[in-house]
Formats: C-alpha cells, sequence, structure tokens
C-alpha cells in the first residue's frame, strides 16, 4: 500500500517537474521569441510536458525505489565500520558545508543574470551538494588523520557487539554469512573438530541483519535463522564478533565475500564456508577454505560391494524395472529390480559404487 501511495505521490512530481519544463520552454526568452504561441497551443504544450513526464515518473518509481534502497542498505553498512568521531567530524562538516553553502547562495540571488531560466536554482543545488558532501569528507579524513585518545568506536558502543581478539598457535577461523545460516557449524563447534580463534567479522553480523530485515519472506526467514545460531555460538562458546575497525584495509571494500577473503590474508586465517563460488575465488587468491559440504561429503557412510544393507524403497527408477531408496544423508540407492518392492522395507546387497560429481550413488539389488 504504501508503494502504492508512494508511486502516485511521485507520478504527481513528475507531473509537476513537467509543467515547470513547460513554462520555462514556452517562455518568450526562450522558444517565444522564435514562435509567437497562442493559448491554445500553449495548453496543448503544457498538457503533453505534463503527462509526458507524468509517465516517466511513474515507471521510473521502481527502479529509483530499488537503488534507493540498494544505497542506503550500502550507506548503512559502510556507516557500521566507521569511528564514533570520524560520524560525529562528518557530521559537522556536513553542517558547516551547508552554512557556507547558504551565504555564497544569497550572492547568487542577488546577481540578475542568474534569475533567467532557473539558472540560479540549478546552481545552488550544485553548490549545496558539492559543500555539503566536501565539507562532511574533509572533516571525516581530518578525525582519521589525528590520533585520538582511547575513544570507543561506535560499534564497540553497541551491546551485542565486542572487539577482543585471542591468541593461539592453530589458524583462525573465519566464519561467513552462508555457514551460520545453514546451522551445521554449531554442530561442528560442539565436537572440538575445529581448532584456534573462530573469528565472526563485524561485516558479517551487518550482512546477517539486512538478510533478515528483507521483505521476501524467505530471506528474512534464513536471515533470522542464523542470527539465532549466532546467538546460540556466541552464548554456549563465548565467541565474541571480530571488531573490522582496526583493519583500514577494508574500508574501501562494499563487497563482503572481498571483505571475508581480504580479512583471511590480513589473519593469516582461513575462511569456514558452504558457498561454491567464494570457495573458488579463494582458491584463485590463495586463501584456504574449509567447505562444510566437502566435509559432509568425507564424512558419508561408506559401504563396499557385497556389504548387506536393509533400505526403504520409495520411488520407482529412471530405467525399467528399477527402485530408488535413500540414506539419511541423502545418498541414492538404486535397486535392481525394485520397482514391485515400492514402499517395503528391503534387505539388499550392494553390487557397486559410483562417486560421481554430485555425490556417492549406490547400486544394490534384493537379497
Amino acid at each position: 500500500m504504501l508503494n502504492k501511495v508512494l508511486r502516485v505521490f511521485f507520478t504527481l512530481m513528475g507531473m509537476l517537474f513537467g509543467y515547470g519544463v513547460s513554462n520555462l520552454l514556452l517562455d518568450e526568452k526562450v522558444l517565444g521569441r522564435f514562435w509567437e504561441f497562442n493559448s491554445g497551443e500553449i495548453t496543448l504544450a503544457t498538457l503533453f510536458f505534463v503527462c509526458f513526464f507524468g509517465i516517466i515518473f511513474f515507471y521510473l518509481f521502481n527502479r529509483l525505489r530499488k537503488v534507493t534502497n540498494n544505497t542506503l542498505i550500502s550507506i548503512e553498512s559502510s556507516l557500521s565500520t566507521v569511528p564514533a568521531i570520524e560520524l560525529i567530524a562528518g557530521g559537522i562538516g556536513l553542517f558547516v558545508g551547508i552554512l557556507i553553502a547558504y551565504f555564497i547562495s544569497q550572492i547568487i540571488n542577488g546577481i540578475k543574470f542568474l534569475q533567467t531560466a532557473y539558472i540560479s536554482t540549478a546552481l545552488n543545488a550544485i553548490l549545496f551538494v558539492a559543500l555539503a558532501y566536501g565539507g562532511a569528507v574533509l572533516t571525516r579524513r581530518l578525525a582519521h588523520i589525528i590520533e585520538w585518545p582511547s575513544l570507543p568506536s561506535r560499534t564497540a558502543l553497541a551491546p551485542t557487539v565486542k572487539s577482543k581478539a585471542k591468541n593461539n598457535s592453530a589458524t583462525p577461523k573465519i566464519l561467513d554469512t552462508s555457514v551460520i545460516i545453514d546451522g551445521r557449524i554449531l554442530d561442528i563447534l560442539k565436537t572440538g573438530f575445529l581448532e584456534g580463534d573462530i573469528v565472526i567479522p563485524e561485516f558479517v553480523l551487518v550482512e546477517l541483519r539486512h538478510i533478515a530485515d528483507s521483505s521476501d519472506s524467505l530471506k528474512r526467514n534464513r536471515g533470522r535463522r542464523g542470527l539465532d545460531i549466532l546467538d546460540k555460538v556466541q552464548t554456549e562458546f563465548g565467541i565474541e564478533i571480530y571488531n573490522t575497525n582496526s583493519e583500514k584495509a577494508l574500508e574501501d571494500i562494499p563487497e563482503v565475500d572481498v571483505k571475508l577473503l581480504k580479512l583471511a590474508q590480513i589473519l593469516k586465517g582461513c575462511v569456514v564456508t558452504n558457498d561454491f563460488n567464494l570457495n573458488k575465488v579463494a582458491s584463485i587468491q590463495g586463501v584456504q577454505v574449509l567447505n562444510i559440504n566437502e566435509l559432509a561429503n568425507a564424512i558419508k557412510p561408506i559401504v563396499i560391494p557385497g556389504e548387506d544393507l536393509e533400505i526403504f524403497v520409495v520411488k520407482e527408477g529412471k530405467e525399467n524395472n528399477q527402485g530408488v531408496a535413500y540414506f539419511d544423508d541423502g545418498t541414492m540407492i538404486v535397486v535392481e529390480n525394485g520397482k514391485k518392492l515400492i514402499g517395503k522395507n528391503v534387505l539388499t546387497t550392494v553390487t557397486s559404487v559410483l562417486q560421481t560429481s554430485a555425490g556417492r550413488m549406490i547400486f544394490a539389488k534384493p537379497k
């Protein structure tokens, strides 16, 4: 409902913009000096521009909304890693820049030549944006250069985020977003197989929050599951969120995956993930990876030809008269002459085992 209201409002702004454009073009100092418009032509031209820009703004609304949402998420993600002193300095610089732009705009508004064709309005808009941005960037950089005594970062002030590095001779294990959402990492940690520091970067927590706030219900549920798993990991193992404010090399990197690999290089650690693409990129960059899916495949039940298995045939196979059963981990068992055994528990003998890129496939026949 809100999107519809905003779209109507945006369309009305487009119509108003079109009305302004028509007044500008039909002015006697612009097109009016070449053509003398009568009242009917002025009305038709005005209606044309109003409708034209109203339609353009109507269709541009969705694209602009997506761009705005992505921009706001990117800004929020960037601000979450900025120290508090730099945010304060940037805010002061923004205010000073707007104040200076205001005084200069008064001078511009007093120049009569610039009042024609809305030139002064355009100059003022550019002036305000340029000085506000310049003031914010300049003061933030100055605050970054100056050594401030023990002033905590904005992230360090948050009650759920702590920054404390642990020392251990083993390689640090850095968890990515996908492996936290997956949830199996909690059980793996309980077994004690992972040695060394477990590192959960702050930007991974930020990404989880964005996913949990998504308008898509599937993404929202995944994000909330990830936050629940993260809470259990912190509670049961005392693992703290790693504050990345001190890592200046990460400041200008917007992508979470790239940040993750860069942090692994800085800490000389390895990334724990189940993301296939991240695994490939990490291999190219020489970053060690522990893939949860590869671990799961490695510890699947091993069977050998001649071994007896009791299975439950669930459906018909692709080939004639075949039946199909599955292990609990999803491994497929193809049963010869098993079509008539669908829905029954059957004692079978393994005839062969085939390893494919998709996993292990077992062939068996009724005993």
